[in-house]
């Protein structure tokens, strides 16, 4: 099913060590300039987690909308300037959360090696660190030797990153642009296992959706009248609700079982149902340790999207 990925990513699964992919990224590329590094930013993220059971699903957004402008270049990160307004203040990403935390874990390796680790990596590996906290054990392989990224545009941002009000073409053109096909986009959508989405991002399709003041029809019913109680109206940009209504917290297949119901918080979601061969993946993916197996596999492949590496970009000291 997936033997031209294998080949093409050579991932580490089920503890099965492969070679590398995306350049020069390797695994345990620190081991001789900063034999900890892995080790502290496991430690750092996971204290965190206990604190703030939200952070999983905000660093795992965080790596997807960093790799998806400039690729896996810690991008994101950087703060704007007088001059240039960065990607952390465009639309898409203005619900992005947790870069003071990034800040505080590349601290901690800063003064155990400093200018060796890159923000990149830090944020690759928190993660997959996060969201495999639960688990007590990596949920995918996390490849290094990323170098960081000099120039962030909120441009870039708006033009690059998939909107959750994209049709099924539109995201299988965005996904096509950073080498990532269909399965890939079926499987990573299912990062939205958990987190939360605001309500201006998909109340349209409780009020208007075709412009007429009405439902989208698409949207199984009873969830569409529990999510008129939470967002009352088309302008609120404030409210919130779980991505995966019941789970929000917790990462699993249950995504995949909503998106069979009908209750794809997004037209985004909803769009994987609209074409055979997504929905014969989501079906695939109902399956959890399918889901698991794929999710490794999809995230290794989105992890070395344009990396930078050798001696190209820079070694930031402070991420943003």
């Amino acid at each position: 099913m997936r033997k031209q990925a294998l080949i093409l990513v050579c991932i580490v699964v089920f503890g099965v060590v492969g070679s590398c992919h995306g350049g020069s990224l390797k695994k345990d590329y620190y081991d001789n300039t900063c034999p900890d590094a892995e080790a502290i930013i496991k430690n750092a993220t996971e204290k965190r987690v206990t604190n703030d059971p939200t952070l999983p699903a905000r660093f795992l957004r965080m790596h997807f909308h960093d790799c998806f402008v400039r690729g896996c270049d810690g991008s994101v990160l950087l703060n704007s300037t007088t001059n240039n307004t960065a990607e952390k203040d465009a639309i898409p990403n203005l619900t992005l959360a947790g870069f003071d935390v990034i800040d505080d874990i590349k601290a901690e390796v800063e003064k155990e090696c400093p200018n060796v680790v890159s923000c990149a990596d830090v944020l690759a590996l928190a993660a997959r660190d996060a969201v495999s906290f639960k688990f007590q054990k990596p949920l995918w392989n996390v490849l290094t030797g990323r170098r960081d990224g000099t120039v962030s545009q909120a441009s870039e941002a708006l033009a690059n990153l998939p909107s959750p009000f994209s049709n099924f073409s539109t995201l299988v053109q965005k996904f096509a642009n950073k080498g990532l096909n269909v399965r890939d986009l079926v499987v990573l959508s299912g990062g939205h296992t958990i987190g939360v989405g605001h309500c201006n991002t998909f109340s349209n399709r409780l009020y208007n959706f075709t412009g007429n003041g009405d439902q989208d029809p698409s949207l199984n019913a009873t969830y569409a009248t529990f999510l008129k109680t939470q967002c009352q109206s088309l302008s609120d940009s404030t409210t919130f609700v779980a991505m995966d209504p019941g789970s929000g917290l917790t990462f699993d297949n249950n995504y995949y079982v909503t998106l069979k119901q009908n209750k794809g918080l997004f037209q985004s979601d909803a769009a994987l149902i609209t074409n055979e061969i997504s929905r014969i993946i989501v079906d695939e993916l109902l399956v959890s340790e399918v889901f698991f197996r794929e999710f490794a596999l999809s995230m290794v492949k989105m992890g070395a999207i344009g990396v930078l590496t050798g001696n190209e970009g820079e070694i930031r000291k402070k991420c943003s």
